[in-house]
């Protein structure tokens, strides 16, 4: 715990009794009305209580209201030719929990997000299978389905900081990621039906999988994989999958890089060996100090971020009570602690979950402090349950240089100033 930390912390009962026994001052400091006179936002009658709201039809699918238009997807012009091919960003610093709506969610696409219908839709499952197989979406439908929460990153989130600071605000830095409610038929129960005994030894399978679009973004993954968690989905957070999130159907990889949850799922083949597609040796591999890179790095380590406050979120209300809020995963099960310092990593105090984290799916984390105005470093370090704690920038440096692209999950730091406008920055 900091000595800032230890200053503050005592102080926050008194300041909340304090505040409980001024009505009408506003807390952590903004400006307060006339003390001991009457709040006009209480005590007059309000527009909106004075006339009929609009009915239950007004909007069908149920709009976010327009104070909240705010809250969007954003893409980054220069990051890429064109936006067909191309990424958004999830507003990360603007939501709470951890379920992303799928219309905040991040969209990562090869060749641009295509309309394919139910009544249209065709999975084939071929290569060495007893039977190779065709299902229709009405088919998937009939098999045994399941539910689980899952995060979905992509590998080259957080790759444009691997030089420097670059990009100012969490949704920009670390927005690459969404987490969401997942409806689908397990992988492996789809290969069962196929069957595996052509197959003969599983133990160095793969299967090769490649989506209905005109990229195709063809994958490989170890027999072993698909036959653990891998789901075929069809369903998000309880509604029909989004255009952009491959409607009516795509493949969902828990704790694996997003470039392999292929969307538009419409080919499973059943392979002897890797095949070596674009997306798994020109791309998606890591590039070493060294100059040679590395392919296979499917797991997306342990990482976090603090949402607030941070560039998009700055702290408005002045000195007193303060929550900082973040998000924390890990590709490799569960994150069971969060570490957040307010001075550069010198001191840390451990930051309290929103509650257990699903395995492969994003912890919301707390800490509770009051802030004194004094300028803060601030940063959030992640911990799983294999012991994996989550590196700083020099850490991945040694290994990687600065020359490389994918799998940057270090420690990410913001200066925020006695006013409270926060700042990328480095600490390494």
């Amino acid at each position: 715990m900091s000595n800032i930390t230890k200053t503050m912390k005592p102080t926050r009962r008194a300041f909340l009794k304090a505040t409980a026994a001024t009505p009408l001052v506003a807390v952590g400091g903004a400006q307060a009305v006339a003390q001991g006179g009457p709040d006009p936002a209480i005590t007059e009658l309000q527009d909106w209580a004075s006339y009929l709201g609009v009915g239950v039809d007004e909007t069908p699918y149920g709009l976010p209201i327009k104070f909240e238009t705010d809250v969007v997807r954003r893409n980054v012009a220069w990051l890429t030719a064109s936006p067909i091919s191309s990424i958004n960003f999830t507003p990360i610093h603007a939501l709470e929990g951890t379920i992303t709506p799928q219309g905040c969610a991040f969209e990562r696409h090869h060749s641009g997000a295509i309309e394919l219908s139910k009544d249209d839709y065709r999975l084939m499952i071929n290569g060495l299978v007893d039977r190779p197989l065709v299902f229709s979406y009405a088919d998937l439908e009939r098999l045994p389905r399941e539910n689980h929460v899952y995060f979905c990153e992509c590998a080259a989130n957080t790759g444009m900081e691997w030089a420097g600071a670059q990009l100012n605000g969490a949704q920009f830095t670390h927005g690459m990621i969404h987490n969401m409610e997942y409806t689908g038929v397990p992988l492996r129960t789809l290969l069962a039906e196929a069957g595996l005994d052509a197959a003969g030894d599983l133990a160095d399978k793969w299967v090769y999988v490649e989506g209905a679009d005109a990229s195709s973004n063809g994958r490989s993954i170890p027999m072993e994989k698909a036959l653990d968690d891998v789901l075929v989905a069809f369903k998000a957070n309880g509604e029909a999958l989004r255009m952009e999130h491959g409607y009516p159907v795509r493949l969902v990889v828990p704790g694996w890089e997003g470039n392999m949850w292929i969307k538009w799922i419409r080919r499973i083949e059943v392979t002897d060996a890797a095949t070596e597609s674009r997306e798994e040796t020109s791309k998606y591999t890591d590039v070493h100090e060294n100059g040679v890179a590395r392919k296979w790095t499917w797991v997306m380590d342990a990482k976090s971020v603090i949402t607030s406050p941070s560039p998009q979120m700055p702290i408005t209300h002045g000195p007193g009570p303060l929550v900082v809020s973040g998000l924390a995963w890990s590709g490799h099960g569960k994150i069971t602690r969060v570490d957040v310092s307010i001075d550069g990593g010198v001191t840390w105090e451990t930051a309290r979950l929103g509650k257990q984290g699903d395995t492969k799916a994003l912890t919301r984390f707390y800490l509770d402090m009051n802030w004194d105005g004094s300028p803060m470093l601030m940063q959030a370090r992640a911990m799983d349950d294999t012991g994996y704690v989550q590196p700083t920038k020099d850490q991945l440096r040694e290994m990687r240089g600065e020359n490389s692209v994918y799998h940057n999950n270090c420690i990410q730091t913001w200066f925020v100033n006695e006013e409270g406008v926060a700042e990328n920055v480095e600490v390494s």
